[in-house]
């Protein structure tokens, strides 16, 4: 059995605790930076002009591999 200072990854069975909290914490801070206003106005931009087709295709490409009551769930 390892002990404190080991330095290898442990794992931490079904659903990754650390690695949630790192995500969740990141997303909070984001919110909390107050630039989601700003990021979903650049999204909503995005989606009229050039890039539009480019992220039409990402989009049905990521839902391909989405359980099939996700496929058809709008965002």
């Amino acid at each position: 059995m390892g002990n404190a200072n080991d330095t290898a990854p442990r794992n931490e069975g079904e659903g990754n605790r650390s690695a949630a909290k790192t995500y969740n914490d990141a997303q909070r801070k984001f919110v909390e930076s107050g630039k989601v206003e700003r990021a979903a106005k650049d999204a909503e931009h995005a989606l009229e002009t050039d890039e539009a087709e480019e992220l039409q295709r990402a989009e049905a490409e990521g839902r391909k591999h989405a359980k099939p009551h996700e496929q058809k769930r709008e965002i």
